[in-house]
């Protein structure tokens, strides 16, 4: 089924009425969108709709006549054009310029001492002892 722009003449005299008709419309499958004159009393539904089932469940509520159904078109399909990749220059002195930021060069030549309690024993008698 294709998509359908379908007028329907609503005598709606009521708010509830009205708002009962927009339910309606709104709960069956296949409607895109639904638009109301308020002065005319004509709804437009668009969307893949079975409009004599639509004007049934309308009937129920008020007064529903086909005016005219018409079949849209889908809009054309663009292929999005693909953006250029800029080229990306780094200026190093931007690049690190937030000081709590994670600089790898720094730490990749720092030492890192053994996690746990350790003794260090130098095999030459000296004055000091690592603890």
């Amino acid at each position: 089924m294709t998509a359908q722009k379908s007028v329907l003449q609503l005598s709606v005299h009521e708010e509830t009425i009205r708002k009962k008709a927009w339910k309606t419309v709104s709960k069956c499958s296949g409607v895109t969108s639904v638009a109301m004159d308020d002065k005319t009393g004509k709804m437009t539904v668009v969307g893949e709709v079975d409009v004599p089932k639509l004007v049934k469940k309308l009937r129920k509520i008020c007064t529903a006549d086909i005016v005219s159904v018409e079949v849209v078109k889908p809009p054309e399909k663009k292929e999005p054009e693909k953006p250029k990749q800029a080229e990306v220059i780094v200026n190093p002195v931007a690049y690190w310029s937030n000081q709590y930021q994670y600089h790898p060069a720094t730490y990749a030549s720092a030492y890192c001492p053994p996690c746990g309690y350790s003794r260090v024993v130098v095999e030459e008698p000296g004055p000091c002892v690592i603890l």
